[in-house]
This record gives C-alpha cells, sequence and structure tokens, in this order.
C-alpha cells in the first residue's frame, strides 16, 4: 500500500507552493479588506456604511464557486482583461472571507468598553488616534481567535481554485495522482488530509503567537488565564 508513498508526496509537493500562495495571498487581502469594510460600517456617516454594507451581504450572500466563476470567466468578457488563474482565486478569497471578517472586526470594535473611548475623549485625541492608540489595540485582541478560524477555513477554500486549473494539492491529487495510482486512493487522500491538517497547525500556531503579543501589549493576560487567578507576581485576580 504504501510502495507509492514517495511519488504521492512528490507530486503533492509539486502543488503545495500554489496552495500556499494562495492563502498567504488572500489572508493578506482578508485582513486589508476586513479593516476596511469593518470600519466604514462603523462609520458615523450613511454613504460610507452603505457601500460597506452592500459588500459584505453581497460576498456572504452567494456562492464562492459562483464568485470565482464571475471573477474568472464572466470579468473577462466585461473589462477584457483576463487574471492569471492564481491570482483570480487570490482576488476571490480575499474578497469572499474579508466580508465575513469585517463583520469580526466591527463586533471587536464595538466591544472595547464605552469607558475607554471617554478616556480618550477627555485626553484630547482626535478621532484618528483615538482608534489608532486607543480602540484598535484592544480591538485586535478579540479579532484575533476568530480570524484564526477564518484564515483555516480561508486554507481550505483554496482547493475550489482546482476548477479554474490552479494546480494545487487537491487538483493534482484529483487530477494527476488519482488516473496514475488509482489503487491507492485511501493513501492519496490520506496524505493530502495531513497536508491540510499541517497548514492549518501552522496557521493557528502563529495566531496564537499573535494573541499572545497582542494581549501583552494592551496589559491583559494570556487567553487562558483570564477567567483564573493571574500569576503571583501580578498579586490579584483577572
Amino acid at each position: 500500500m504504501f510502495d507509492n508513498l514517495p511519488q504521492i508526496l512528490a507530486v503533492l509537493a509539486e502543488g503545495l507552493p500554489q496552495t500556499v500562495v494562495a492563502t498567504v495571498g488572500g489572508i493578506v487581502l482578508t485582513v486589508l479588506l476586513s479593516l476596511a469594510a469593518g470600519l466604514l460600517l462603523l462609520a458615523p456617516r450613511r454613504w460610507a456604511r452603505v457601500p460597506a454594507r452592500i459588500y459584505v451581504e453581497g460576498f456572504r450572500g452567494t456562492s464562492e464557486v459562483v464568485q470565482l466563476f464571475w471573477i474568472y470567466f464572466v470579468l473577462p468578457v466585461l473589462v477584457g482583461y483576463q487574471l492569471v488563474p492564481l491570482w483570480a482565486g487570490v482576488l476571490v478569497l480575499g474578497l469572499n472571507h474579508g466580508a465575513y471578517g469585517a463583520e469580526i472586526v466591527r463586533g471587536a470594535v464595538q466591544s472595547v468598553p464605552r469607558a475607554q473611548y471617554e478616556g480618550a475623549i477627555a485626553l484630547s485625541l482626535t478621532p484618528a488616534q483615538r482608534m489608532r492608540r486607543v480602540i484598535l489595540p484592544q480591538a485586535v485582541v478579540e479579532m484575533l481567535p476568530p480570524m484564526n478560524n477564518l484564515f483555516i477555513q480561508l486554507l481550505k477554500s483554496t482547493a475550489i481554485l482546482s476548477l479554474i486549473t490552479v494546480e494545487e494539492i487537491t487538483r493534482q491529487a484529483r487530477d494527476v495522482l488519482i488516473p496514475a495510482f488509482g489503487q491507492d486512493t485511501l493513501l492519496i487522500f490520506g496524505c493530502l488530509f495531513v497536508l491540510y491538517l499541517m497548514l492549518a497547525a501552522l496557521i493557528t500556531a502563529g495566531m496564537r503567537w499573535m494573541e499572545r503579543v497582542a494581549a501583552a501589549k494592551v496589559g491583559r493576560p494570556p487567553r487562558g488565564l483570564r477567567r483564573g487567578t493571574a500569576p503571583a507576581a501580578t498579586g490579584g485576580a483577572v
């Protein structure tokens, strides 16, 4: 059963860079769009909130596969420009998950206690300074755990890029390995399962580290200590 394992791993490894690039690119675009749309959803001006709400509801309420087909097949017909398959996939991953991330950002900012806003106003900080120096650092701590889940979901969504010929690991398994080693289907998809699991574990490890750093910057204990007793050096309960 394991005789073909080296060849299977070698073929999957050929698709791994595409999966990693799509994931990293999608995450970067997701973060940018999440912050922009999430903050616009909280804007006092209706003209700023409405476009952000249309974007969020539009991409949350439609199929990610249909969005991919629109970007890759329909958009070139409308504008006369064909995106490279990988970058079309990155764009769709970022747009789709950015819509979900916008609600995470909005909720995290709203979770900051009102007293923090009032204190910042008392210090005569401008709205931009209040957001950058007081509100966002605290909101980021609340954003990171749900963002971790969102980024893992984005990683798994990279599999749909196989529909537009991106040679990521799922396409390699389906179109290259299954025709060549059909008798090892269990082994092929077992290796694919483990690869996704390892990539998800790397994302989680990175996000957990960011959680600790962000919490430390605003003087909060690590997440596991929030409901317990703080270390003796801090001299009290959380």
